[in-house]
């Protein structure tokens, strides 16, 4: 009775609907005088009675009872108290004949909002007062005998208001918790996904940056040494462009790999090469060995590393290539670096150090015009520059450590050099790969 139900209501009657939900008083004012009809129709058929003229004291009573349901949704406990005091003025006073009990469908209405609108405890104990009261006051001053059937009525009538106004508002409370969690998993899955879509561009950003950062530094160590002896030894500065294409093409193609993964259904068809990983490592020393640094790799064989996860082999491939090539950017060409890859328990351990950029062979003479002097070698950082500075290699390392909770610790040796140490845990949790 406090709203119409939507699917109640046709086509025909959708304006109505809509006015009366946007305007409860009307509605009320409309339930008050449906009431009223019904007091005033119940009070003249009664078929085991003799017929009684409607006296005045009753219609005033009736109107009274009918006006206060006009205020039931303000304030449904003192309505509620109003029609049950009026109604037991009828059944008591008995005005003309015996008491027209019709009265009792104001107090079903009022009882019915209090229902809807409290607790389960509230309705209870306020339907049970209510229901004990007016067929208490029936049984001693209405009709002969106590049992009769309208003195019932006013039990049955009560107890169904307060059942139903009770089961009603069970409805509400059920529909508004599905509506909320509806709505809260809605906003879970909208936060799943921009994490989720986070998570991937910091992945894919992470990629590129370790595979153009190793190849954009061998191909600018190689364009450097063919710089330098292009007129004095062209053998060997074909032999760097050569690298240089090399290298290129290696990024190129593993830019175009990690790219692919952004292609869409119905897209041409991405590379089904499979990720680097620490099988494809003697390729990746050979590049910087090539360009002139020293590189020296203790592993263990394969068969006592064992199968490596997915996601651990890859890791490990882009820490060893980021490791090196930032040997490469700040110790120079003619580093030595050391590569050392062990499975202790149930992670995987590597350690990349190098010596700090000592000079050897391999590193190119510049002739004249080449560097000035007092300025470090090319590929060399300047003095006291930080290794790393301003970039986000490092960043990037700990990060993709930190994604299969291993360790990532990277600092200078005491005598000079640095070190990169990773370990990475074997067991994954569920869903890495």
């Amino acid at each position: 009775m406090d709203a119409v139900t939507p699917l109640a209501v046709g086509p025909g009657l959708a304006r109505p609907h809509r006015w009366l939900c946007a305007h409860p008083r009307a509605l009320d004012t409309l339930v008050a005088t449906g009431v009223l009809a019904m007091i005033l129709i119940g009070a003249v058929a009664r078929p085991h009675l003799r017929a009684q003229p409607l006296g005045p004291f009753f219609v005033v009573l009736a109107v009274l009872v009918a006006a206060a349901l006009v205020f039931r949704r303000d304030l449904p406990r003192w309505v509620l108290a109003f029609t049950v005091a009026l109604t037991l003025v009828e059944i008591v006073t008995n005005d003309v004949g015996p008491p027209r009990t019709s009265i009792v469908f104001g107090v079903v209405v009022a009882l019915y909002t209090v229902a809807a609108r409290t607790d389960r405890p509230t309705t209870w104990r306020l339907g049970a007062a209510t229901a004990a009261l007016l067929t208490g006051a029936g049984m001693l001053f209405g009709l002969n005998p106590w049992y009769s059937q309208e003195n019932w009525g006013l039990f049955a009538w009560t107890g169904l208001a307060a059942a139903v106004g009770d089961a009603v508002r069970s409805r509400r409370a059920f529909v508004a918790a599905i509506e909320e969690r509806a709505v809260r998993a809605e906003r879970s899955r909208e936060e799943e996904a921009r994490r989720r879509v986070a998570e991937e561009r910091l992945r894919i950003a992470r990629e590129l940056h370790d595979v153009v950062a190793h190849h954009i530094a061998l191909v600018n160590v190689q364009a450097g040494v063919a710089s330098h002896v292009m007129d004095s030894r062209p053998d060997q500065a074909k032999e760097a462009l050569a690298h240089v294409r090399q290298a290129s093409r290696s990024a190129l193609d593993e830019l175009r790999a990690t790219v692919g993964l952004l292609r869409q259904y119905g897209d041409p068809a991405a590379p089904t090469e499979p990720a680097p990983g620490l099988g494809v490592l003697d390729q990746l020393v050979d590049g910087f060995v090539r360009a002139g640094m020293r590189v020296e790799v203790r592993s263990e064989p394969p068969e006592a590393l064992g199968p490596l996860p997915g996601s651990v082999d890859l890791t490990a491939y882009r820490v060893v290539q980021e490791a090196l090539t930032n040997v490469h950017k700040h110790a120079g060409p003619g580093a030595t670096a050391g590569i050392r890859i062990a499975r202790a328990g149930g992670a995987l351990e590597i350690t990349v150090e190098d010596d700090g950029g000592s000079e050897g062979p391999g590193q190119p003479e510049a002739p004249d015009g080449g560097d000035a002097p007092g300025d470090p070698p090319a590929g060399r950082a300047a003095p006291g520059e930080e290794r790393g500075g301003g970039g986000h290699g490092l960043l990037g390392m700990r990060e993709r450590v930190s994604a299969l909770r291993g360790r990532c610790e990277a600092g200078p040796l005491p005598g000079g050099g640095f070190r990169v140490r990773v370990t990475l845990p074997l067991q994954l949790r569920g869903g890495d790969s």
